[in-house]
């Protein structure tokens, strides 16, 4: 399972801030959506591919490690890939979430289930069970490539994308700006205004000078 320290640490910062972090971070298609009471997601990505067919997404439940997530490219197909007994048995092995680009039901489960459920369609006709599918290959979910062992992400605000070598840097980096923003925050209650705790005067002289620059935390 992802070490505990780097999940403690997810938990202290959020996606905006990893994307403030790193422009360049992989973001799905804010078309895929929340459908569970817990929403957030810290765990290495179990891919699946199939196509018209929801077998492949019982084979990785059934095959992949506790913490994992599943991240099944269905290719945006308006089936259900997975309902209340794929969430269940998800739970029964200790996997950490499920994200389908496709259909998910059983929603009336679902919208209470502690397994972060993420889906880009509800609906009630499923798919079939006669094609194996792919587990564990380069999948596409939500519009951006998604890699075996590729860390997950997701909150609220929506799920990102991060190769797991690069999530220690960017936790650090991460937590920098939500302190730098809850001095901000601490300020403007104080009845400052952003101008206080953001470099926007110079910021704005160097753009109209054509010089490069970029917006700041003042310290």
């Amino acid at each position: 399972m992802l070490a505990e320290q780097l999940v403690a640490k997810f938990h202290s910062v959020d996606t905006t801030a990893l994307c403030d972090a790193d422009k360049s971070i992989r973001v799905l298609d804010s078309g895929i959506r929340p459908r569970s009471a817990e929403v957030r997601i810290v765990g290495p990505a179990f891919t699946v591919r199939c196509r018209g067919d929801f077998f492949a997404v019982l084979r990785a439940v059934e095959s992949a490690s506790p913490g994992d997530v599943l991240v099944v490219d269905g290719g945006g197909s308006e089936i259900a890939f997975a309902g209340e007994l794929f969430a269940r048995g998800a739970i029964a092995r200790g996997l950490g979430g499920i994200i389908v680009d496709g259909g998910y039901r059983d929603i009336g489960y679902v919208r209470g289930c502690e397994l972060p459920i993420y889906s880009r369609f509800v609906t009630p006709m499923a798919g079939g069970t006669s094609q194996l599918g792919e587990l564990q290959v380069p999948v596409t979910c939500g519009g951006v490539a998604v890699a075996p062992g590729d860390l997950i992400l997701a909150d609220e605000e929506g799920a990102i994308v991060v190769h797991a070598d690069r999530i220690e840097s960017l936790l650090e980096a991460a937590a920098a700006i939500k302190e730098a923003e809850a001095g901000i925050i601490a300020k403007l209650d104080a009845g400052s205004t952003l101008s206080d705790g953001l470099n926007v005067a110079t910021h704005t002289e160097a753009l109209r000078n054509g010089e490069r620059s970029t917006l700041q935390f003042l310290t």
